[in-house]
């Protein structure tokens, strides 16, 4: 019986020549990362059962992005549990104030995840890096301290879903528009613990960008992971990035799927996903007239150059509508320094947007734009349940770098073609 790429990079990684789906096995990892917010739970499950090493100080990742800056005395205690943890153990990759990003931005950009590599991290958003040809899949924070201490984690293979790209998309369509229209057509349990595995010619019209974007919220529709295939446009960004030796693997001819879902890029209209499940979406022509408080364009979703490009591009010369806070939020330091050099911070400043230090901030109510009771963001970040941003009776509408950039403009949730 044929495997997926999934399976097969699990197989690997167990030393098994096959695996199949439902089988449980314990594979090698090749990178633990944890945050602000999980590590320091991880830490007290490492101290509790004695640990006083790691499995390989190198392929442990530690960000600091959720609320730094550090917005209060709690966030700041957690970040100095983490800080303490990286020093004892000389953990290579810790990545603090100054040389952080948002984690799931961040390791892709510094080449420490890439093709064929076994991932895993405390944040659930971790399934980011099968856009590079990975499996990578979020844990809880006791997973996380037993993968620093052993370099090793059990795993349920999961079966597959095989989701076939094909067409061209139009102007303002991507990656972000992808998701959304797949997740509101499967649902946010449709690929419940399985692997939402990408194929199809439509494959190269979208750019790292919009795969990252697309594999970063497969988590949203259920899945255990998503993952595309290694062509050019990987081989393209990770030439003299990534710092490992990559290992490509195919799926094969008589993989086993579940079932298969064909979309036709071609046919996609922007796609804004309407309180309070990701699976709530409409197409930009039928959302109607939505007034909004505040437009958030950033996060480990829509944080990279590209997003701020497009952003940009629609802001520019334009004002921000009375009455509505923009913040945008770059998803690196390497990425905010860019967009200084090209002039879009000077662009998005002129319209009266703010531009933020590289944090997750507002996705998760963190802070940098929490929202009151009774207000409304158009957000290109990943989740809109109750409370997501702030008081429980907000509201979060999710959309991409551009429809947030047009909302800003008109005040309303707005089609980028019509400003």
């Amino acid at each position: 019986m044929g495997m997926t790429m999934t399976q097969k990079i699990l197989a690997a990684h167990a030393g098994l020549e096959s695996v199949e789906a439902g089988q449980l096995i314990e594979a090698k990892l090749d990178l633990v990362l944890g945050n602000d917010i999980t590590t320091p739970v991880a830490i007290n499950e490492f101290e509790k059962c004695g640990a006083d090493s790691v499995f390989d100080r190198e392929k442990i990742a530690l960000v600091l992005d959720h609320f730094t800056p550090n917005k209060d005395i709690k966030s700041a205690e957690q970040s100095r549990q983490v800080r303490g943890f990286a020093r004892k153990y000389s953990i290579k990759n810790f990545f603090d104030v100054g040389c952080m990003g948002i984690e799931h931005a961040l390791l892709p950009e510094a080449g420490l995840v890439g093709p064929g590599d076994c991932v895993i991290g405390a944040d659930s958003h971790t399934c980011t890096y099968g856009a590079l040809g990975a499996f990578s899949t979020g844990v809880g924070s006791t997973d996380m301290a037993a993968g620093m201490i052993t370099g090793r984690a059990w795993f349920k293979v999961p079966s597959a879903i095989k989701v076939v790209l094909t067409g061209k998309p139009g102007k303002w369509v991507c990656g972000k528009d992808v998701i959304l229209h797949l997740i509101g057509k499967i649902g946010v349990d449709g690929a419940l613990y399985r692997s939402l595995e990408f194929t199809g010619s439509g494959l190269k019209y979208l750019g790292m960008s919009d795969r990252l974007t697309i594999a970063n919220m497969a988590i949203e529709a259920g899945a255990k992971n998503g993952i595309f295939p290694v062509d050019e446009v990987t081989e393209e960004y990770e030439n003299g990035r990534f710092l490992r030796r990559p290992a490509v693997y195919k799926a094969d001819v008589d993989a086993v799927y579940e079932s298969t879902v064909e979309i036709d890029l071609s046919a996609l209209r922007p796609v804004v996903s309407f309180p309070h499940l990701p699976e709530n979406t409409k197409t930009i022509d039928d959302v109607g007239k939505i007034k909004i408080d505040q437009s958030v364009i950033g996060s480990c979703t829509n944080g990279r150059i590209e997003d701020l490009r497009i952003a940009a591009s629609i802001l520019k010369g334009r004002k921000v509508a009375d009455g509505v806070r923009c913040i945008i939020i770059p998803g690196t330091q390497k990425i905010y320094l860019q967009a200084v050099r090209e002039g879009l911070v000077e662009i998005f400043i002129e319209a009266g947007a703010v531009f933020s230090t590289p944090t997750c901030g507002p996705c998760l109510g963190g802070h940098m734009g929490v929202l009151g009771k009774g207000e409304r963001a158009v957000s290109t970040t990943n989740r809109n349940f109750v409370g997501r941003m702030g008081h429980k009776e907000s509201e979060v509408y999710l959309a991409s770098p551009a429809v947030a950039a047009a909302s800003a403009v008109t005040g309303y949730i707005t089609d980028p073609d019509r400003i």
